[in-house]
């Protein structure tokens, strides 16, 4: 596959090693400078483009080279599901599906969904986690989902916070950072910090540099 599309002047962008572009074809650049994106996983594939002629050109190229199915718009990728309001040019991503299969897996199918998160002044610690099957009962958020497109620029943002030995178990503090593409999250992360932190500064620094970490990569796309 690298040969391939490096042979047609398809580059691996440098922070993801399975996606690929181009900006030009037959020599010549896409009208209004735009760009022809390929994302490759295993045997899973995406191709973006603003138009559908190069989308058809590419597939036409992969499929003189490699034995592949077509199946149309993508609707369904890595477990995540794809729906188009072509209308109001939005996009809506959901995982419902998976988390059913997820919850059939341990038994929760009938499980009862509650709002989340708790209250922000809510510490949760071990002893909160579900310990019998009636407990397991009253946990999902199935239905939440992403939704991407209208008529917001489309600029890059980051936010990160951090909540000062927020453990009440080990006084770990947690890092948390969320990056939006034109108003719609691409990018989030909560999680505890490795260390104790000894002040509400080193935490926050803490933080700040896993989500500068994150904001170097998504630059790199």
């Amino acid at each position: 596959m690298f040969s391939c599309l490096s042979q047609h002047k398809y580059f691996i962008i440098r922070s993801s090693l399975c996606q690929y572009r181009n900006n030009f074809i037959d020599r010549g650049w896409l009208k209004d400078d735009s760009f022809i994106y390929l994302v490759l996983y295993v045997d899973d594939m995406l191709i973006a483009a603003k138009k559908k002629y190069d989308i058809q050109k590419l597939r036409g190229l992969l499929s003189a080279e490699f034995e592949m199915k077509d199946l149309g718009a993508a609707r369904k990728i890595l477990g995540m599901e794809i729906i188009r309001d072509r209308e109001r040019r939005k996009l809506f991503l959901s995982q419902r599906s998976y988390i059913q299969k997820v919850l059939a897996r341990f038994g929760m199918s009938s499980s009862k969904p509650i709002d989340t998160p708790s209250a922000a002044n809510i510490h949760l610690t071990a002893m909160f986690a579900p310990q019998s099957e009636e407990q397991k009962e009253y946990i999902g958020t199935s239905d939440v989902g992403l939704i991407y497109g209208g008529d917001t620029q489309c600029l890059v943002t980051g936010y990160s916070d951090s909540d000062y030995a927020g453990d009440v178990d080990t006084r770990r503090s947690m890092t948390g950072y969320v990056f939006t593409l034109g108003g719609s999250v691409v990018s989030w992360k909560a999680t505890l910090q490795p260390t104790v932190t000894l002040s509400t500064t080193e935490a926050e620094y803490m933080a700040l540099t896993e989500a500068a970490k994150e904001g170097i990569w998504l630059k790199g796309l």
